[in-house]
């Protein structure tokens, strides 16, 4: 722990340090000219560089050719990989149990049905961890949180034999999960033989929503009604695969309140849409910080564009860059260079939520700028305000922007692993054995982090 608090003390003065760069935002690059924040001999040396070679400061392992970049910029790159939880996963066999049924031939289908890569290499990674920590902390359940239609359930269920209990607060993807249940039972009695199938359990399906505020015994209620148990006399597992914001540290918070809970599984998610203490002041509780160590620090806190910018895809960008995608590169320009434009027009509406536009070749700002714009009382705009020689100059300095952005996303990972390590803390804190690792292809899964903790 004393480790621990070490390394956050650390991460928070780095933090310190180039808060002005982390609380910046992209799209006010050129209103707010962030170029000239950057330190002179910085500026010298992006302004002179291949784009593809930014790809640097954004790969985990050592670089080779450091040579050349400035010293400040170098040993800051060295702090951040010596301050941040590795986004590298270990292989599969190391920390998990393998599900056989998801290679069947004729049932394998109903696990991936209208499942995209990314999700299906999620529920498969974290069922098989799942299956470990249940195996390791034996339970007689394990209570899903955010199961939506119900996959993660599912491949426990069927596939390990574990029974589930799954909290989705939208009762039509709790009827959709029936559905599939049903399905796939009525798959495998064609195609398994009855000892194949003797192991199934199918999950049960509860319509709630769980809140910051809610009480264990009402939880612990809503469990037993759902299992039909007579008792309190029972253990559980708790897993969410990415609870968003406050969902997270909501989950640690009914895992430290039910003895019945004896392990923890989640990955989390959407770190903006947390509540700080800063944001909600009158809050009892909040997502961050957690641990009572960070509760005791005034410099402890994150802003919303810090924790938005850790929610970013690193190692996509770092590809992106590595290939010389400068199509797809020029994207963050644009939207800057249009913020300026609608500020110059209406002075009160900065940042405003304008359409996502997806890049295609050869396309011109106008073409951009009347996608964005759509629907929006922008799209009113005299097409003539788009052509002056501010814009040209904005939409010429493109390169400057992928700089900015990249030095941005350099940082993200020092704000996702204080957060991280303020969970880990909080939970030590209460008396639990925790562990954080990375267990996705992060360029599948940007938030590829599991926090598994254990408690008596």
């Amino acid at each position: 722990m004393l480790a621990l608090k070490e390394k956050l003390e650390q991460s928070l003065r780095l933090l310190k340090k180039y808060e002005w760069l982390l609380d910046a935002y992209v799209l006010d690059f050129f209103l707010d000219d962030h170029w000239s924040k950057l330190p002179e001999d910085w500026q010298r040396h992006l302004a002179n560089i291949p784009l593809e070679r930014l790809s640097e400061l954004l790969q985990n392992e050592d670089v080779a050719h450091e040579q050349g970049w400035p010293v400040e910029l170098i040993e800051l790159r060295r702090e951040l990989q010596h301050l941040c939880i590795s986004r590298t996963p270990r292989s599969a066999p190391e920390n998990s149990l393998p599900c056989p049924l998801l290679d069947h031939p004729k049932l394998k289908h109903m696990f991936t049905k209208r499942v995209k890569p990314k999700k299906y290499h999620e529920i498969q990674r974290m069922a098989q961890i799942c299956a470990l920590s249940n195996r390791q902390t034996p339970v007689d359940f394990i209570v899903d949180f955010g199961a939506g239609v119900g996959h993660l359930a599912r491949v426990l269920g069927y596939g390990f034999g574990i029974r589930v209990c799954c909290f989705e607060m939208q009762p039509d993807l709790n009827q959709q999960a029936r559905d599939i249940d049903f399905k796939l039972e009525s798959m495998a009695a064609k195609h398994l033989k009855t000892e194949d199938t003797s192991h199934f359990q199918r999950p049960e399906h509860l319509t709630q929503r769980l809140e910051s505020d809610t009480l264990p015994e009402r939880f612990l209620a809503s469990i037993r009604g759902a299992l039909g148990l007579e008792n309190d006399n029972f253990t559980f597992g708790i897993i969410g695969l990415h609870p968003c914001g406050n969902l997270g540290p909501t989950l640690m918070r009914m895992f430290l309140g039910c003895p019945q809970a004896k392990f923890l599984n989640f990955v989390g998610c959407c770190y903006q849409k947390m509540t700080t203490r800063a944001t909600h002041p009158r809050e009892r509780v909040n997502g961050y910080p957690l641990s009572r160590f960070l509760n005791a620090k005034s410099c402890s806190q994150l802003s919303y564009e810090a924790r938005e910018i850790s929610c970013h895809a690193t190692e996509v960008y770092q590809d992106r860059l590595r290939a010389g995608e400068n199509e797809h590169l020029r994207i963050h320009s644009l939207r800057a260079a249009a913020e300026r434009i609608i500020v110059q027009q209406f002075p009160d509406l900065r940042h405003c939520a304008l359409r996502n536009v997806k890049h295609s070749p050869g396309m011109t700002f106008h073409e951009y700028f009347q996608r964005a714009v759509q629907g929006t009382r922008f799209e009113a705009l005299d097409s003539r305000v788009l052509s002056n020689e501010q814009t040209e100059t904005d939409l010429s300095n493109w390169q400057r922007i992928v700089s900015f952005y990249t030095l941005r996303l350099m940082m993200a990972p020092l704000v996702e692993s204080i957060i991280l390590h303020d969970r880990c803390l909080f939970l030590m804190e209460n008396e639990c054995q925790v562990r954080i690792e990375a267990i996705f292809d992060p360029r599948l899964s940007p938030r590829n982090h599991i926090t598994m903790a254990t408690k008596p």
